[in-house]
């Protein structure tokens, strides 16, 4: 049983490593961290204003992704589904509108993330497949292909 210990990777020189696959985030993790900081703080004050497509759209914007920025991606995605819980769903349609694409496709992936994360289903669960709904009406199915083949992670 011992040789399925072994990582025949390690032989292969053709082996594709996740690095290979995308550019990671240029900014540091120090750097990712302050920047959502910095969002989550004017997300709040433009949800206070009422300005759910504005706030929706400074936290999707330059998203961080890749290894080593995991606690920016976390703090990101809490302030996206802040901003999911304080939309009414009579407005999730103009807001989705109100979206770039890629905007689309990140919000999709925030809304993928929120789903997989233990414990999120219970507090967002409604909430976050309202919101996949709406969005796939108004981005198409394209929207899920996309997300699902961009191998940057949020």
């Amino acid at each position: 049983m011992s040789f399925r210990k072994i990582d025949i990777d390690a032989y292969d020189e053709d082996v594709l490593l996740e690095s290979e696959l995308y550019e990671p985030d240029p900014r540091d993790p120090a750097q990712a961290l302050s920047d959502a900081k910095q969002k989550q703080v004017v997300v709040r004050s433009a949800l206070a204003k009422g300005d759910i497509p504005g706030a929706l759209d400074i936290a999707l914007d330059s998203a961080p992704y890749g290894p080593n920025v995991e606690e920016a991606k976390n703090l990101t995605l809490q302030t996206v589904v802040l901003i999911l819980n304080s939309t009414k769903s009579s407005e999730i349609s103009n807001v989705v509108k109100a979206l770039s694409q890629d905007a689309q496709d990140t919000l999709m992936k925030y809304i993928y993330k929120g789903m997989g994360m233990p414990g999120w289903g219970d507090v967002s669960g409604s909430v976050l497949l309202g919101w996949h709904e709406k969005l796939t009406e108004i981005a198409g199915t394209g929207c899920i292909v996309r997300v699902m083949t961009d191998r940057r992670t949020v």
